[in-house]
């Protein structure tokens, strides 16, 4: 039976709209798979669009507004997060919802990857000190088919290879299979670019200039600006006088366009290797498609 409802899309296609509205009728709340929006103080450059949550009575939602700009939150952290989160919300039997558009994010959660944080182990590495890096690789050949020559060449990588096999055997707790059921966004070309331009002069308006010069203020290194990208490498290179509004402006509205169509390929990729994935028609308007999704969700709850 399916456990979690995922709800994705590219940016500008009205995913956060629609996870409200079947949160409402399916007693849900929403775990963000967004990776910029786990910052505080990025509100605007990342979309949040909070006040769509209270369309009836404060739809709960979780994984925003859960670290400081200038943190490099991390894939690892955001799993680790998101099972805390719905492992909550299944003990209080409230449906989780995943809501997002970052493909590695939702990704990592339908097809559970195993990821481990190891640390480095003091002990090992004192003891195999005197060993050649050929006796290092006879041993991380024998946990492992090894396709990349660099991992018994390079004698860190070979110490931290064997590291990571060892940390793994003696820790098995892998990220739980959770069966899921996808719901996409799906839209026209010409009606996403549209959106698009509509939605960044809003923001423009909102005062997004306003929030990057305030996260600069707040001791934000630009150099972690640069890193998340999109709205706030552009926003950061017009303070910098690199070239003027209208220049940002258009400059951003093409890099947006080129990130939806990397978006829609991710979320294309995952059906080819054996996602299974259900296009909603994003042209439809929010209550038609929440009844639609509402139905299916149902419907699939009842299937043997």
């Amino acid at each position: 039976m399916n456990e979690l409802l995922c709800i994705i899309g590219p940016t500008a296609t009205g995913k956060t709209k629609l996870a409200v509205h079947v949160a409402n009728k399916l007693n849900g709340e929403i775990i963000s798979a967004d990776s910029r929006q786990v910052y505080r103080g990025m509100d605007i450059g990342t979309g949040k669009d909070l006040d769509e949550y209270s369309m009836f009575e404060n739809v709960p939602y979780h994984l925003i507004d859960i670290v400081d700009a200038g943190y490099e939150f991390n894939l690892f952290e955001y799993q680790k997060a998101f099972l805390k989160v719905y492992n909550e919300l299944k003990t209080r039997e409230v449906l989780p919802i995943l809501c997002g558009g970052t493909g590695l994010y939702i990704e990592s959660v339908t097809d559970c990857y195993d990821l481990v944080k190891v640390p480095e182990n003091l002990q090992f590495r004192e003891s195999i000190k005197t060993k050649t890096n050929e006796e290092l690789a006879a041993m991380l050949t024998q946990t492992r088919d090894v396709h990349n020559t660099t991992d018994t060449i390079i004698r860190e990588r070979i110490i931290r290879a064997i590291e990571i096999d060892q940390f793994k055997q003696a820790n098995e707790n892998p990220f739980p299979k959770i069966s899921s059921m996808i719901f996409c966004m799906d839209i026209k070309r010409e009606l996403l670019h549209q959106r698009i331009k509509a939605r960044l002069l809003q923001r423009i308006n909102e005062g997004m200039i306003e929030e990057v010069e305030n996260l600069i203020n707040s001791g934000v290194p630009e150099a972690m600006l640069e890193h998340y990208g999109l709205e706030y490498r552009y926003v950061l290179n017009y303070l910098n006088n690199e070239f003027s509004k209208d220049e940002m402006i258009e400059k951003l509205y093409i890099a947006i366009r080129q990130f939806a169509k990397r978006q829609i390929k991710w979320f294309r990729r995952m059906e080819r290797n054996g996602s299974v994935i259900h296009w909603l028609d994003a042209e439809k308007d929010v209550e038609t498609l929440a009844q639609e999704l509402f139905f299916a969700w149902q419907s699939s709850l009842y299937k043997i």
